[in-house]
């Protein structure tokens, strides 16, 4: 059980026998009566997002789940495919639910995959990843406002926005939360 006031973001809860992710929560202290926290949690089965209002002294249900470090091997039409790095085992997660996470998805990357009751049902993507620009466009001299930006294709189809000097072939480091530029990364 977990105190609805220590409901964190990436927590993992039972809402109706399913577990959900939260993905954002809010903490609400109204001038007259108790605080509280607004949930909003993805199911890990279906993707459906559901919105809960907890007291932060009520207790809630979480989900006991595992956390397997497996490399992703590849996608078909429905299923994206990792391999556990001990055992060799092979895990098909559906793309219901998770197509969000299909361009941070390297071929050959290890990821860290959420297990419930023997079921993998979640990929956790790094905060930050590099990737490299496979189309670009050059911007000509005298374009440089500043700040300007451009939009770039990297290698699993992410369409990120970067500053103008990065050309293609050149590596970056994205955050996935929010899909921004971050750095170039020297190799």
């Amino acid at each position: 059980m977990i105190r609805g006031g220590d409901i964190a973001k990436g927590s993992v809860l039972l809402i109706n026998s399913h577990p959900h992710i939260v993905v954002d929560r809010e903490f609400v202290n109204p001038g007259k009566g108790a605080a509280f926290a607004r949930v909003k949690a993805k199911n890990m089965r279906n993707g459906n997002v559901v919105t809960q209002t907890i007291k932060t002294q009520d207790e809630v249900e979480d989900a006991q789940v595992d956390l397997i470090d497996c490399q992703y091997q590849y996608s078909d039409a429905e299923h994206f495919v990792f391999m556990n790095n001990e055992s060799f085992e092979q895990y098909f997660i559906p793309f219901p639910g998770h197509e969000d996470k299909k361009f941070y998805l390297q071929e050959g990357e290890t990821y860290s995959i959420l297990f419930y009751e023997g079921e993998a049902i979640d990929i956790k993507i790094p905060y930050k990843m590099v990737f490299t620009v496979t189309e670009s466009e050059n911007y000509v001299r005298g374009d440089t406002v500043s700040g300007a930006t451009k939009p770039v294709v990297c290698e699993t189809g992410l369409v990120v926005r970067v500053p103008l000097f990065i050309k293609q072939g050149e590596k970056i480091l994205v955050n996935t939360e929010t899909n921004e530029y971050q750095e170039r990364v020297n190799s």
